[in-house]
């Protein structure tokens, strides 16, 4: 037995394995408020670590992105309604518990400014500055009636497929879904 070839064989294994890129990649699905500054929190600290951030929003995550000063014409009936019925933007996503018609979410953003905890404005804000790039799932966007034009004006933001955020968590160190 040559211990020393067998472990060379390990190495080797180990090596082609996925995963050991210095990246994390998120799949945001969620469009609650308390969700949404978790994804940022962590994504801004792995960030701010060194690391690269590919955060993939899809379905309801994507009501995050939508910029509410932004109209777009053209859309169709279950478009529209997708578009009446779902948050416009970030600052209008409510918490994924206790809610309260809309006093736990006042209460919550209170408290997060007096213990000076970044709001979820200001995490895009430190997101877009250290690079972390966000894709918006096409399938998605699709399904919704969903536009780019609508979307925010972010440094980083492209719009893919689910290939695209496979490809990344392949390579990925850290794969995450909230």
């Amino acid at each position: 037995m040559d211990i020393e070839k067998e472990l060379a064989e390990i190495n080797a294994k180990l090596e082609a394995m996925p995963g050991k890129e210095n990246k994390l990649s998120m799949v945001i699905f969620s469009g609650d408020l308390d969700k949404q500054i978790a994804a940022l929190i962590i994504a801004t600290g792995a960030a701010a670590m060194g690391m690269k951030v590919v955060l993939f929003y899809t379905f309801w995550g994507t009501s995050a992105l939508r910029d509410p000063a932004k109209k777009v014409n053209g859309k169709s009936f279950m478009g529209k309604m997708f578009g009446f019925m779902l948050p416009k933007g970030r600052n209008k996503l409510k918490l994924s518990q206790m809610h309260m018609a809309g006093m736990g979410t006042a209460m919550l953003k209170d408290l997060m400014k007096k213990k000076n905890v970044a709001s979820l404005d200001q995490l895009f804000e430190a997101a877009g500055m250290l690079g972390v790039q966000i894709n918006i799932c096409q399938m998605s966007m699709d399904l919704m009636d969903l536009k780019r034009e609508e979307m925010i004006d972010y440094p980083h933001l492209n719009v893919c497929g689910v290939a695209t955020f496979l490809n990344d968590a392949k390579e990925s160190a850290i794969q995450l879904f909230i």
